[in-house]
């Protein structure tokens, strides 16, 4: 197995929620090994920093080289470096340890606003160390900052989501192969603009850029004021991510997420800026409390299934209006049928459920399933297809195979797995008419028959049932063991072939 060793360089905080306190429990949570070469120790607490007591470079030189004689780091994580003598001693020992991945998080600019860097440090560090980064984590005072010139003007105030990524733009030109840059110092509105009242504060935008590649990963807004060493520990669980090997997007990703649950999952300690809980999935699922779905369809052996039916020729033949028409009256015919017993398949879901809220979400769905049934007449009747006729069609033998393995599972597994056999259908529909309808090739003109079946997915009432099913979900994976999450896997990638199954009984050209 390979070494997840991470090095932090980094000032200690007495309170333990942030600085290489806070970097060891992150390190710890990720199953990653962490060592320290300590810059500065602080006396403070969640109200504050009483006084700062700085390590002479030298001596800070000196922890790192014996790291590297020993325990040679994969990832290198850097935090508070507090003077321009901290900055050129690691530029240097940097590029004689020959080190390639280096995380900085470029602690500069206080909670308060206080400058924590002097000018000529900023200057450094901007110089010596960015060129040097392969992930740079500022947060937008930080990002500010280091747009600086001495002149000490200043980059734009923020007004849209859009000039996040302008400022990440610009801070990647200095020499960074990746810059995230935090955007929880400015809420949105769910339109992208700035939130100017309490009220209309929706969300927290990291805009991610590296590599070409342009990431905006968004999480709800938490009202809360237990975010003490929050810059801290997301810069230690990207460098975790990273020595566990992810791909820098998802590292960043599953980063902000840990973060997101460390926060909605605070202890409460301490009179003011209270800590994280940073052991808030100890049980060691490998996704954080609310993440299930995105960990299940952003995992290696699900995405290629997944991306081959939301992808599917018959798929981007709705969209671009040129499926023949016979392929989807067969469609829908067959279709019908399979909802039928989808909707017994759901009625199961809420006999199993041991809970009335699990019961009132499953019957919910039912309830939307018989709605969407009578849509599905509709289109029949327009095409000239009765009732009658579609109840005395044989059932397509995909179309057996799929409602016999749900209701199978049904029958054999518990709620949870039948749920997860009952997704790929759920919320491959409502991801397929989200994508065609947000993509621009796709005919929006009264010349494609199928831009209403699009509409359908994308109405209010569908989403309110995948947000349903979503929920349900949800609730219920994060009490269940790593080994049953790698069953259900295993179920929702067999679903999913089962419903690339139900397109290819369609030919679509």
């Amino acid at each position: 197995m390979t070494h997840r060793t991470i090095l932090v360089v980094a000032g200690s905080d007495s309170s333990g929620g942030a600085g290489l306190e806070a970097d060891q429990k992150v390190i710890a949570a990720h199953g990653c090994y962490a060592m320290t070469a300590t810059t500065a120790l602080t006396a403070q607490n969640t109200m504050g920093v009483d006084d700062i007591h700085y390590v002479p470079p030298e001596f800070t030189r000196k922890q790192i080289d014996a790291v590297f004689k020993d325990i040679r780091p994969k990832v290198v994580k850097t935090g508070m470096l507090a003077s321009v003598g901290t900055i050129e001693m690691l530029a240097q020992a940097l590029k004689d340890h020959q080190v390639e991945t280096l995380v900085l998080d470029p602690v500069m600019v206080a909670t308060t606003g206080a400058q924590l860097l002097p000018s000529k440090a900023v200057s450094e560090l901007r110089s010596l160390l960015l060129p040097q980064t392969f992930i740079l984590t500022p947060n937008i005072p930080e990002a500010k900052l280091l747009l600086s010139d001495e002149s000490g003007s200043q980059s734009p105030d923020i007004q849209h989501v859009d000039d996040l990524e302008a400022i990440a733009r610009r801070v990647q030109e200095l020499g960074p192969k990746w810059v995230l840059v935090k955007g929880g110092h400015v809420p949105f509105k769910k339109d992208g603009t700035v939130a100017t009242s309490s009220d209309e504060k929706d969300i927290i935008v990291n805009v991610l850029l590296g590599e070409g590649l342009l990431t905006r990963i968004e999480s709800p807004y938490q009202d809360s004021k237990n975010t003490h060493g929050t810059g801290c520990s997301l810069a230690s669980a990207i460098a975790a991510n990273l020595a566990r090997d992810l791909e820098p997007v998802e590292a960043v990703r599953a980063a902000c997420r840990y973060v997101e649950a460390g926060i909605k999952t605070a202890p409460g300690y301490g009179q003011g800026h209270g800590p994280l809980n940073h052991f808030h999935s100890t049980y060691m699922l490998p996704f954080a409390p609310g993440r299930f779905l995105e960990y299940l369809l952003t995992r290696p052996d699900v995405k290629p299934v997944w991306h081959r039916f939301i992808n599917h020729p018959f798929v981007l033949g709705l969209g671009n209006g040129q499926l023949p028409l016979d392929s989807f009256k067969k469609y829908l015919v067959q279709d019908y049928l399979y909802l039928v017993h989808f909707a017994r398949a759901n009625a199961l879901a809420s006999y199993k459920s041991k809970s009335m809220e699990d019961i009132a979400a499953g019957a919910k769905i039912v309830s939307h399933i018989h709605t969407e049934m009578s849509l599905h007449l509709g289109y029949c009747r327009s095409f000239g297809i009765s009732k009658e006729e579609i109840e005395a069609t044989e059932e397509h033998q995909a179309c057996t195979a799929y409602t016999r393995y749900v209701l199978d599972i049904g029958q054999s597994e518990d709620w949870l797995g039948l749920q997860v056999a009952l997704a790929p259908c759920l919320l491959g529909y409502g991801a397929i008419a989200r994508q065609l309808h947000g993509d621009p090739r796709t005919d929006r003109t009264e010349g494609n028959t199928y831009w209403p079946w699009i509409m359908n997915y994308v109405a209010e009432d569908y989403v309110q049932a995948v947000q349903t099913g979503s929920e349900l979900m949800e609730r219920n994976a994060v009490l269940h063991s790593p080994s049953r999450i790698e069953e259900l896997v295993k179920i929702f990638i067999h679903a999913t072939k089962m419903e690339i199954g139900f397109w290819e009984m369609c030919p679509s050209a």
